[in-house]
């Protein structure tokens, strides 16, 4: 019995496969959401074929959606080394298996042919009378029980192993079917890659006959860019120092204090908090890596920090915050509760609203209208405004955090999905 109940707890932990099969849903997870964004670009794009669209927009998305399929090749290459290492270890355990549950077959035939060899009751009786004592005829009566549990045994374990055996070979096919189906994923990703980076060389050649052209496009975008950075850091500053005045006021009226904000840096102006503000804060932070996106819907087509333009790849622009372009009318939707601070118009007569979440500031900008006012609490995913379509056919909403005056990459403050 302890070899039956061994080899059973053996299977059940070949069976199992916990940590790989972990891994392979991880990487299932993460081709999932590869493929949502990459039908979110490409919708987008179709979408827009219709209309006028600025070529280093075009060019821009494309690059996304390029870097996309990369990333979903390079996922289904790992899900494929997942299965053909799963799939060596099933073959392995089945032939181990077939091997033992021959070895099992043959001794227990080999037992039914004993048995039947001195099956007769009159044998076994005359086995027990024939014993020169009592001491000795109980000693054979055990011994025929013994050996009749040990054929029961033997066949059970018969039983067991042909089972994890048909289970072991299910499995096995699975994985192969599994692994054919990712194959040829792998051969459809490729090819569409192939031919989005034919369609990006055609357009990069339209660029590269007037790249001095583009060159000043781009160079007075982000004049534009970095004149409206410095009017959201202005108004950041402003804001804080307005929320302390009028802070320290209500306090003084109450009889309450404030606590002055603390960051990494050495700010000057910070949020002097309130017991209430600072728990605000707390849970704000809290919260890292698990705020909503300020869209429903969208990508970010581009990220926070110093990098090489999407197009014009000599050149290094600076991004203060993150870009998601999203579809024409979506609207953009707070990611934590607070209350808006400032609700301005940029130059080029788009608004950006400023919300307060303890002494952390989310910003929204490139709303076309909006639908909150100064001083309102707003509540998580509440509705703030309509998102700015451009004359290329972009709707882009710029979204900046911070913590008091310290710009944070708010990449890192946001869930993985929308």
């Amino acid at each position: 019995m302890k070899k039956a109940y061994l080899s059973l707890f053996l299977i059940c932990t070949f069976l199992a496969h916990g940590q790989k099969k972990e891994t392979q849903e991880q990487l299932e997870r993460r081709k999932q959401q590869i493929l949502v964004e990459i039908n979110i670009v490409r919708d987008l794009l179709k979408k827009e074929k219709t209309k006028e669209r600025n070529i280093l927009s075009v060019i821009s998305e494309n690059n996304r959606k390029i870097n996309l399929n990369r990333q979903l090749i390079s996922n289904v290459q790992k899900q494929i080394a997942v299965t053909n290492a799963n799939i060596s270890k099933t073959q392995k355990e089945v032939d181990s298996l077939e091997t033992e549950l021959a070895k099992l077959r043959k001794e227990y035939a080999d037992l039914v042919l004993k048995s039947y060899k001195t099956k007769s009751s009159q044998s076994k009786l005359m086995f027990v009378l024939s014993s020169d004592n009592f001491l000795q005829a109980y000693k054979r009566v055990q011994y025929m029980k013994q050996y009749a549990d040990y054929r029961k045994s033997q066949a059970e374990e018969v039983k067991e192993k042909a089972e994890a055996l048909k289970a072991a070979l299910s499995k096995l096919s699975s994985q192969k079917a599994t692994q054919q189906k990712l194959l040829v994923e792998q051969q459809n990703n490729e090819k569409e890659l192939q031919e989005d980076l034919g369609e990006q060389q055609n357009l990069m050649s339209v660029v590269q006959q007037d790249q001095k052209k583009y060159n000043e496009h781009i160079k007075k975008k982000q004049e534009e860019t970095k004149a409206i950075d410095r009017k959201i850091k202005q108004l950041i500053k402003e804001a804080i120092e307005e929320a302390n005045r009028i802070a320290r006021e209500k306090a003084a009226r109450e009889g309450k204090k404030t606590t002055k904000s603390t960051t990494s840096s050495s700010s000057a102006t910070a949020f002097e908090l309130t017991p209430e503000g600072k728990i605000v804060a707390d849970n704000f932070r809290s919260n890292q890596g698990k705020l909503p996106w300020p869209v429903s819907k969208g990508y970010i087509s581009l990220p926070y920090g110093d990098q090489p333009h999407p197009v014009q790849t000599q050149l290094t622009i600076h991004n203060s915050g993150v870009e998601i372009t999203t579809e024409a009318g979506a609207r953009a939707r707070a990611v934590f509760g607070g209350e808006v601070l400032q609700v301005q118009v940029l130059p080029g007569g788009n608004k950006a609203v400023l919300i307060q979440h303890g002494d952390y500031i989310t910003v929204y900008q490139n709303l076309a209208d909006v639908s909150v006012k100064k001083g309102d609490k707003v509540s998580l995913k509440q509705d703030i405004g309509s998102i700015s379509t451009n004359s290329t056919g972009q709707t882009v909403l710029k979204f900046l955090l911070s913590r008091n005056t310290d710009i944070y990459n708010p990449q890192s403050w946001l869930s993985r999905s929308n």
